[in-house]
C-alpha cells in the first residue's frame, strides 16, 4: 500500500486546517518570544558567570583552575543547558501540544492510536537487556501505541545510556513492540556482533544464551544470534528472519537493526539519530501538506518494517522479499 492511500481524506484535511492557520499564528509569536527570551537568558548567565569569576580570582588569588573555579565552570554549563531550554520553551511546548493534537488524526490508518510524550512506554518493561545492554539511564520522546494490520504495536523514540567513566550511548532510535502472530517458546535475539573481548567477558560473567548461526557468513560476521532455545530458533536463524536482517541491512544504514523475540512479545530496534515526526524549526513557517505526507510516510514504512519481522518470526512465512520491498 503506496503512502497515498493511507493519507487522511480530504474531508479530515480540511477539518484540520484551522488547527493549522492557528498553529501558524501561535508559532510566529513563539518564534518572537524565542528571539528576545535566548539573548536575555544567555547574556544574564555570562554576567553572573563573570562576576563570580572576579569574585574567585579575588578569593583565590587568580588560580584559574582551584576548586571553587571548577566549580563555577561545572554550574556555567549547567546553567547555559538550562538557559537554553528556558528560552526555547515557548516553541517547545507549542510543538509538543500541536503534535500531540493533530498526531492521532494524521495517522487515522493506525487503528486506536494514542499519543504520549516523555512517558515510559508500557511495552518497554519486557524488553530483554540482551538486546539492549545493561542501562542505567533512559529517555522517550514520542510515544505512539494502536493496531497495524491485525496487531498491536507500541512504537517509541528511546535513548539508552550507562554511566562509567564516560556516559555510553547504548542505543539511540527507535524501538517498536509487536504481538507475535505465534509465541516464541524462550528468548531470541539479534544483536550487532560484539568485539572478542566484550564477547568473552559477558560469556564468563552471565552470559546464559547459547549463540547459534544463521550459514550466511556476511550476516554472521555481522550479527550474533543467541537463544534460551535452540530448536525453536534455528529454523528462524536460517530462514526468513535470517533473511529479513540481511535485507533490512541494505536498507536501513545507521547500525544494524537488532531484534528480540520473547513469548507473545516481538521487539525491533532501529538505530537511528533521526528526530522521527519533528515538526520544522519554530523560524519555518509549516507547510501543512508536505507535513503530513512526511509523518505518514515515515509511520507506515516503521510499521511495515515492524509487520516484516514479526512475519518472519513465524518461519512460516515465504515472501519476506515481498515484504522488504512494501517496507520500501
Amino acid at each position: 500500500m503506496s503512502t497515498k492511500d493511507l493519507m487522511p481524506s480530504e474531508a479530515v484535511i480540511a477539518a484540520i486546517q484551522k488547527d493549522f492557520e492557528l498553529y501558524e499564528s501561535e508559532r510566529l509569536r513563539a518564534a518572537g518570544k524565542v528571539r528576545w527570551q535566548l539573548p536575555l537568558f544567555f547574556g544574564l548567565l555570562i554576567v553572573v558567570a563573570v562576576l563570580l569569576t572576579l569574585l574567585f580570582n579575588e578569593l583565590a588569588a587568580e588560580q584559574w583552575f582551584s576548586q571553587p573555579h571548577i566549580v563555577l565552570y561545572c554550574a556555567t554549563m549547567a546553567g547555559a543547558f538550562l538557559a537554553y531550554k528556558l528560552g526555547m520553551k515557548p516553541a517547545t511546548d507549542l510543538q509538543q501540544s500541536f503534535r500531540a493534537h493533530l498526531l492521532p488524526v494524521i495517522l487515522g490508518f493506525v487503528t486506536d492510536v494514542t499519543y504520549r510524550h516523555g512517558v515510559r512506554p508500557i511495552s518497554f518493561a519486557r524488553l530483554p537487556t540482551e538486546a539492549t545492554g545493561s542501562f542505567d539511564r533512559e529517555y522517550f520522546d514520542d510515544v505512539i501505541s494502536g493496531t497495524y494490520e491485525g496487531f498491536p504495536f507500541e512504537l517509541y523514540e528511546t535513548h539508552l545510556t550507562q554511566k562509567r567513566t564516560d556516559t555510553e550511548t547504548l542505543f539511540k532510535g527507535v524501538i517498536l513492540a509487536f504481538q507475535q502472530a505465534r509465541p516464541f517458546p524462550g528468548l531470541l535475539v539479534a544483536t550487532r556482533r560484539a568485539g572478542p573481548v566484550s564477547q568473552f567477558f559477558r560469556d564468563v560473567f552471565g552470559g546464559k544464551l547459547l549463540e547459534i548461526q544463521s550459514g550466511m557468513p556476511v550476516l554472521d560476521g555481522r550479527y550474533e544470534f543467541r537463544t534460551d532455545h535452540v530448536d525453536a530458533a534455528r529454523p528462524l536463524v536460517s530462514g526468513d528472519l535470517a533473511r529479513a536482517l540481511q535485507l533490512l541491512g541494505e536498507t536501513w544504514r545507521d547500525e544494524p537493526v537488532r531484534v528480540a523475540l520473547h513469548g507473545d512479545d516481538g521487539f525491533l530496534l532501529l538505530p537511528s539519530s533521526k528526530n522521527f515526526f519533528e515538526l520544522p524549526d519554530i523560524s519555518a513557517p509549516l507547510d501543512h501538506g508536505k507535513y503530513i505526507e512526511k509523518t505518514v510516510a515515515e509511520m507506515a514504512a516503521l510499521l511495515a518494517t515492524a509487520a516484516l519481522v514479526r512475519k518472519a518470526g513465524t518461519a512460516e512465512s515465504s515472501d519476506t522479499d515481498a515484504g522488504v520491498k512494501s517496507a520500501e
